[in-house]
């Protein structure tokens, strides 16, 4: 019978101590499971196989990337490479996504002083993008910035536009983790998947 091998212990050779009231307080040392606690864990097993698995899966996904930034941006140009094309928003200044993104919607701009306040109305963004590109693209990535502000009704509606549109595909930056994870938007926003 065959054994897996075992992942061995680091331990620290440098342990902490405190000094409080005079005494000399030893804490327990550091234990790392392995080399991936130094390094991240997607730089030594890339997941980017499973990632485009479950962006055409799922359609819609909540991803969690650590605070220091950069690891997105491996798994948005693996998804460039297989001939998708980004529209970045940041939720911030989104206003309402569905009629921002599907709808005819008007945009006030700040009237200085004295002048006459204005209405102007913009084309859908996501309709609008759709129709611009090229035949040979896959589809379009809605990539949402800081979607944590949203509220669960915005981020349902986020999950439920790749069904509205097929050719779209949305990516919600939901939180910050240790690693770069991902999770179905569904389940983020409370939606519960249709069973077949």
């Amino acid at each position: 019978m065959l054994q897996s091998p075992t992942i061995p212990r680091i331990t620290s050779p440098i342990r902490p101590t405190s000094i409080r009231a005079g005494k000399r307080q030893n804490r327990l040392p550091v234990q790392c499971n392995g080399i991936q606690d130094f390094l991240g864990a997607d730089l030594l097993r890339p997941d980017l196989g499973r990632w485009l698995e479950d962006v055409e899966k799922h359609k819609a996904l909540a991803v969690y990337s650590p605070h220091e930034g950069g690891y997105e941006g491996r798994y948005l140009t693996r998804l460039r490479y297989q001939g998708y094309v980004f529209m970045d928003v940041s939720a911030r200044g989104l206003g309402d996504p569905e009629s921002t993104l599907t709808k005819i919607h008007p945009v006030c701009p700040p009237h200085l002083g004295r002048q006459p306040i204005a209405r102007w109305y913009f084309p859908p963004e996501v309709d609008y993008r759709l129709s611009m590109l090229p035949p040979e693209v896959k589809g379009l990535v809605v990539f949402v910035l800081e979607a944590k502000v949203l509220s669960k009704a915005e981020l349902q509606f986020l999950a439920l536009l790749p069904t509205l549109r097929p050719r779209v595909r949305v990516i919600a930056e939901c939180g910050n983790w240790r690693k770069f994870v991902w999770k179905p938007l569904k389940e983020i926003s409370g939606l519960v998947p249709l069973e077949e």
